[in-house]
Protein backbone atom coordinates (compact mmCIF):
# COMPACT_ATOMS: atom_id res chain seq x y z
CA UNK A 1 0.00 0.00 0.00
CA UNK A 2 3.19 2.48 0.65
CA UNK A 3 4.83 4.35 -1.80
CA UNK A 4 8.13 6.12 -1.80
CA UNK A 5 7.57 10.08 -2.23
CA UNK A 6 10.27 12.47 -2.69
CA UNK A 7 11.63 14.51 -0.64
CA UNK A 8 9.86 17.64 0.50
CA UNK A 9 6.24 16.59 -1.20
CA UNK A 10 3.77 15.22 1.48
CA UNK A 11 2.42 12.18 0.71
CA UNK A 12 1.71 10.37 -2.74
CA UNK A 13 -0.84 8.36 -4.12
CA UNK A 14 0.10 4.80 -2.73
CA UNK A 15 0.55 6.10 1.20
CA UNK A 16 -0.85 3.53 3.56
CA UNK A 17 -4.20 5.27 4.47
CA UNK A 18 -6.10 2.10 5.30
CA UNK A 19 -9.68 0.90 3.59
CA UNK A 20 -12.85 1.45 5.37
CA UNK A 21 -13.43 -1.78 6.69
CA UNK A 22 -9.49 -1.59 8.45
CA UNK A 23 -10.14 1.93 9.71
CA UNK A 24 -13.74 0.42 11.66
CA UNK A 25 -11.43 -2.34 12.87
CA UNK A 26 -8.67 0.08 14.04
CA UNK A 27 -11.00 2.14 15.34
CA UNK A 28 -12.75 -0.22 17.41
CA UNK A 29 -9.24 -1.86 18.44
CA UNK A 30 -8.15 1.44 20.21
CA UNK A 31 -10.99 2.34 22.06
CA UNK A 32 -11.30 -0.87 23.71
CA UNK A 33 -7.12 -0.18 24.01
CA UNK A 34 -8.30 3.41 25.57
CA UNK A 35 -10.30 2.26 28.17
CA UNK A 36 -7.75 -0.50 29.22
CA UNK A 37 -5.58 2.01 29.45
CA UNK A 38 -7.36 4.50 31.26
CA UNK A 39 -7.20 2.48 34.66
CA UNK A 40 -3.56 2.80 34.95
CA UNK A 41 -3.82 6.56 33.86
CA UNK A 42 -6.10 9.36 33.33
CA UNK A 43 -6.48 10.98 30.18
CA UNK A 44 -7.73 14.28 29.11
CA UNK A 45 -11.75 13.90 28.75
CA UNK A 46 -13.12 13.82 25.09
CA UNK A 47 -10.53 11.34 24.16
CA UNK A 48 -13.42 8.15 23.65
CA UNK A 49 -15.13 10.80 21.66
CA UNK A 50 -12.07 11.86 18.92
CA UNK A 51 -11.58 8.04 19.07
CA UNK A 52 -15.10 7.11 17.50
CA UNK A 53 -13.96 9.92 14.59
CA UNK A 54 -10.73 8.47 13.94
CA UNK A 55 -9.69 9.28 10.50
CA UNK A 56 -8.26 6.36 8.22
CA UNK A 57 -4.88 8.40 8.49
CA UNK A 58 -4.53 8.25 12.09
CA UNK A 59 -5.53 4.38 12.14
CA UNK A 60 -2.72 4.09 9.90
CA UNK A 61 -0.28 5.70 12.03
CA UNK A 62 -1.65 3.50 14.56
CA UNK A 63 -1.67 0.02 13.04
CA UNK A 64 1.89 0.87 12.02
CA UNK A 65 3.25 1.61 15.62
CA UNK A 66 1.16 -2.01 16.31
CA UNK A 67 2.72 -3.66 13.65
CA UNK A 68 5.97 -2.80 15.20
CA UNK A 69 5.38 -4.01 18.46
CA UNK A 70 3.43 -1.30 20.16
CA UNK A 71 2.40 -2.60 23.46
CA UNK A 72 -1.55 -1.76 24.85
CA UNK A 73 -0.29 -0.17 27.85
CA UNK A 74 2.43 1.87 26.14
CA UNK A 75 -0.51 3.57 23.87
CA UNK A 76 -0.98 5.94 27.01
CA UNK A 77 2.47 7.00 26.82
CA UNK A 78 1.76 7.75 22.70
CA UNK A 79 -1.22 9.84 23.44
CA UNK A 80 0.64 11.69 26.26
CA UNK A 81 3.27 12.67 23.36
CA UNK A 82 5.47 10.05 24.42
CA UNK A 83 8.36 10.03 21.82
CA UNK A 84 8.63 7.28 19.96
CA UNK A 85 11.45 5.59 17.90
CA UNK A 86 11.02 2.66 15.28
CA UNK A 87 13.97 1.43 13.30
CA UNK A 88 12.02 1.33 9.85
CA UNK A 89 12.62 4.31 7.49
CA UNK A 90 9.63 3.14 5.55
CA UNK A 91 7.38 4.78 8.10
CA UNK A 92 8.42 8.12 6.89
CA UNK A 93 7.06 7.40 3.51
CA UNK A 94 4.01 5.36 4.96
CA UNK A 95 2.84 8.23 7.14
CA UNK A 96 2.67 10.85 4.56
CA UNK A 97 -0.48 11.94 3.03
CA UNK A 98 -2.07 14.09 0.20
CA UNK A 99 -4.64 15.24 1.83
CA UNK A 100 -3.76 16.10 5.39
CA UNK A 101 0.09 15.99 5.46
CA UNK A 102 1.89 19.27 5.88
CA UNK A 103 5.86 20.20 6.38
CA UNK A 104 6.58 21.01 9.36
CA UNK A 105 9.49 22.64 11.17
CA UNK A 106 10.69 21.04 14.70
CA UNK A 107 14.08 20.87 16.93
CA UNK A 108 14.01 17.04 16.87
CA UNK A 109 17.04 14.79 15.68
CA UNK A 110 19.08 17.92 14.21
CA UNK A 111 21.59 15.49 13.12
CA UNK A 112 18.98 14.74 10.34
CA UNK A 113 19.54 16.48 6.78
CA UNK A 114 16.02 18.44 6.90
CA UNK A 115 15.81 19.32 3.63
CA UNK A 116 16.60 16.19 2.38
CA UNK A 117 14.15 14.73 5.14
CA UNK A 118 11.73 17.47 6.32
CA UNK A 119 9.46 16.95 9.11
CA UNK A 120 5.66 16.05 8.35
CA UNK A 121 2.81 17.08 11.05
CA UNK A 122 -0.62 16.03 10.34
CA UNK A 123 -3.73 16.96 12.09
CA UNK A 124 -6.31 14.60 13.38
CA UNK A 125 -9.27 14.08 16.09
CA UNK A 126 -6.91 11.69 18.15
CA UNK A 127 -3.68 12.87 17.40
CA UNK A 128 -4.67 16.74 17.37
CA UNK A 129 -0.94 17.27 16.02
CA UNK A 130 0.76 14.40 14.61
CA UNK A 131 4.64 14.91 13.83
CA UNK A 132 7.20 12.45 12.61
CA UNK A 133 10.51 12.32 11.19
CA UNK A 134 13.38 10.67 10.05
CA UNK A 135 16.14 8.97 12.54
CA UNK A 136 19.58 7.43 11.19
CA UNK A 137 18.10 3.79 11.73
CA UNK A 138 14.61 4.60 11.00
CA UNK A 139 11.26 6.91 11.81
CA UNK A 140 10.33 8.97 15.06
CA UNK A 141 6.78 9.87 15.94
CA UNK A 142 5.01 12.47 18.72
CA UNK A 143 1.84 13.09 19.22
CA UNK A 144 1.36 17.07 20.26
CA UNK A 145 -1.35 19.15 22.12
CA UNK A 146 -1.01 22.31 19.82
CA UNK A 147 -0.01 22.64 16.64
CA UNK A 148 2.75 25.09 15.39
CA UNK A 149 3.53 27.12 12.28
CA UNK A 150 6.74 28.81 13.25
CA UNK A 151 8.45 30.21 10.19
CA UNK A 152 5.50 30.33 7.86
CA UNK A 153 4.14 33.43 9.12
CA UNK A 154 5.54 37.08 9.99
CA UNK A 155 3.36 37.14 13.17
CA UNK A 156 2.72 33.87 15.62
CA UNK A 157 -0.94 33.33 16.12
CA UNK A 158 -3.16 31.86 19.12
CA UNK A 159 -1.69 28.22 18.44
CA UNK A 160 1.69 29.34 18.47
CA UNK A 161 1.49 31.06 21.66
CA UNK A 162 -0.73 27.47 23.24
CA UNK A 163 2.30 25.77 21.48
CA UNK A 164 4.63 28.09 23.60
CA UNK A 165 3.05 27.54 26.49
CA UNK A 166 3.34 23.71 26.17
CA UNK A 167 7.17 24.10 26.00
CA UNK A 168 7.50 26.04 28.69
CA UNK A 169 4.97 23.42 30.72
CA UNK A 170 8.05 20.84 29.15
CA UNK A 171 10.93 22.66 30.58
CA UNK A 172 9.38 22.79 34.34
CA UNK A 173 7.91 19.19 34.36
CA UNK A 174 10.69 17.32 32.04
CA UNK A 175 7.35 15.71 30.51
CA UNK A 176 6.04 15.60 26.44
CA UNK A 177 2.82 17.71 26.24
CA UNK A 178 0.54 15.55 24.26
CA UNK A 179 -3.26 15.68 23.39
CA UNK A 180 -4.74 13.80 25.78
CA UNK A 181 -1.75 14.12 29.22
CA UNK A 182 1.44 14.43 30.00
CA UNK A 183 4.81 11.99 29.32
CA UNK A 184 8.21 11.50 30.50
CA UNK A 185 9.15 9.52 27.28
CA UNK A 186 10.91 12.38 26.07
CA UNK A 187 13.79 12.66 23.07
CA UNK A 188 16.27 12.33 25.38
CA UNK A 189 14.19 8.87 26.81
CA UNK A 190 12.13 7.29 23.72
CA UNK A 191 10.18 4.64 23.52
CA UNK A 192 11.79 2.09 21.56
CA UNK A 193 10.26 -0.20 18.99
CA UNK A 194 11.75 -2.76 17.06
CA UNK A 195 14.80 -1.58 17.55
CA UNK A 196 17.62 -2.90 15.29
CA UNK A 197 19.69 -5.07 17.57
CA UNK A 198 22.20 -6.15 14.98
CA UNK A 199 23.95 -3.02 14.09
CA UNK A 200 27.90 -3.73 13.67
CA UNK A 201 30.26 -2.28 16.36
CA UNK A 202 33.86 -1.97 16.09
CA UNK A 203 36.50 -3.05 18.52
CA UNK A 204 39.39 -1.17 20.03
CA UNK A 205 42.67 -2.85 18.84
CA UNK A 206 43.27 -4.27 22.65
CA UNK A 207 39.66 -5.55 22.77
CA UNK A 208 39.97 -7.37 19.45
CA UNK A 209 43.48 -8.79 19.78
CA UNK A 210 42.08 -10.04 23.03
CA UNK A 211 38.86 -11.55 21.36
CA UNK A 212 41.14 -13.28 18.55
CA UNK A 213 43.66 -14.93 21.24
CA UNK A 214 40.73 -16.27 23.11
CA UNK A 215 39.05 -17.55 19.82
CA UNK A 216 42.39 -19.22 18.44
CA UNK A 217 42.88 -20.83 21.61
CA UNK A 218 38.77 -22.68 21.41
CA UNK A 219 39.80 -23.58 17.92
CA UNK A 220 42.99 -25.15 19.19
CA UNK A 221 41.24 -26.90 21.86
CA UNK A 222 38.49 -28.23 19.85
CA UNK A 223 41.08 -29.68 17.32
CA UNK A 224 42.96 -31.91 20.03
CA UNK A 225 39.24 -33.01 21.02
CA UNK A 226 36.99 -33.29 18.26
CA UNK A 227 38.53 -35.98 16.47
CA UNK A 228 40.95 -38.47 16.68
CA UNK A 229 44.70 -37.64 16.17
CA UNK A 230 45.08 -38.94 12.17
CA UNK A 231 42.22 -37.42 11.51
CA UNK A 232 43.19 -34.09 12.75
CA UNK A 233 46.71 -34.19 10.92
CA UNK A 234 44.64 -35.21 7.36
CA UNK A 235 41.93 -32.92 7.82
CA UNK A 236 43.54 -29.24 9.13
CA UNK A 237 40.94 -26.80 10.09
CA UNK A 238 41.37 -23.70 8.18
CA UNK A 239 44.01 -21.21 9.29
CA UNK A 240 41.89 -17.88 9.24
CA UNK A 241 44.29 -14.70 10.20
CA UNK A 242 40.99 -12.91 11.78
CA UNK A 243 38.85 -15.53 13.49
CA UNK A 244 36.20 -12.69 15.40
CA UNK A 245 35.57 -12.00 11.86
CA UNK A 246 32.85 -14.47 11.87
CA UNK A 247 30.94 -13.38 14.72
CA UNK A 248 27.79 -12.73 14.27
CA UNK A 249 28.20 -12.90 10.66
CA UNK A 250 24.11 -12.70 9.28
CA UNK A 251 23.13 -15.73 7.33
CA UNK A 252 19.41 -15.53 5.42
CA UNK A 253 15.85 -15.09 7.79
CA UNK A 254 16.94 -15.06 11.34
CA UNK A 255 20.20 -17.89 11.20
CA UNK A 256 23.90 -16.54 12.26
CA UNK A 257 27.22 -17.56 12.83
CA UNK A 258 27.32 -16.08 15.96
CA UNK A 259 29.55 -17.23 19.20
CA UNK A 260 27.90 -20.65 19.68
CA UNK A 261 26.60 -20.88 15.65
CA UNK A 262 28.68 -23.91 15.54
CA UNK A 263 27.36 -25.65 18.91
CA UNK A 264 25.80 -29.24 18.43
CA UNK A 265 22.15 -29.33 19.43
CA UNK A 266 20.83 -32.26 21.05
CA UNK A 267 16.60 -33.12 20.54
CA UNK A 268 15.05 -35.18 23.02
CA UNK A 269 11.79 -36.72 22.60
CA UNK A 270 9.01 -37.09 25.49
CA UNK A 271 8.35 -40.27 26.55
CA UNK A 272 5.37 -41.95 24.96
CA UNK A 273 1.68 -41.92 26.98
CA UNK A 274 1.90 -45.48 28.34
CA UNK A 275 5.86 -45.39 29.35
CA UNK A 276 4.95 -42.29 31.05
CA UNK A 277 1.91 -44.04 33.03
CA UNK A 278 4.14 -46.79 34.11
CA UNK A 279 6.33 -44.00 35.49
CA UNK A 280 4.23 -42.80 37.24
CA UNK A 281 3.05 -45.50 39.10
CA UNK A 282 3.98 -45.50 42.42
CA UNK A 283 6.48 -48.63 43.62
CA UNK A 284 4.87 -50.56 47.02
CA UNK A 285 5.05 -54.11 48.62
CA UNK A 286 3.92 -56.79 46.24
CA UNK A 287 0.60 -57.97 47.25
CA UNK A 288 -0.24 -60.37 49.72
CA UNK A 289 -1.56 -63.68 48.55
CA UNK A 290 -4.67 -65.15 50.18
CA UNK A 291 -1.87 -67.91 51.93
CA UNK A 292 -0.07 -64.80 53.37
CA UNK A 293 2.78 -65.69 51.30
CA UNK A 294 3.56 -61.99 49.03
CA UNK A 295 2.94 -62.69 45.36
CA UNK A 296 6.40 -61.65 43.17
CA UNK A 297 4.74 -61.88 39.99
CA UNK A 298 3.38 -57.77 39.96
CA UNK A 299 6.70 -56.53 40.76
Amino acid sequence: MAAVTPAGEPGGAGSARLTTQQTDDVRARVRLMIEITARAGAYRRGLLAAAERLSPEEAAIISGLEEHGLQVQQLHDVLCGGHVLVDDPQLYEDWQFPAVSHLRISSHHHDIDKKKYPDIGMRGTVVREKLHGRTAQGTWVQLEKTPAAFGQRKLPNLDDIRHLVDYVTYRLTRSNVGPWGLSRLTERRPMYLSPALAIPASLSPPVAESLASALHRIEAADDNTSASADLVARFPPPDRASPAGELGAALSGRAGRGLFGNSDVWVTETPSRVAASVLRQRSGPPPARIDGRSDERGS
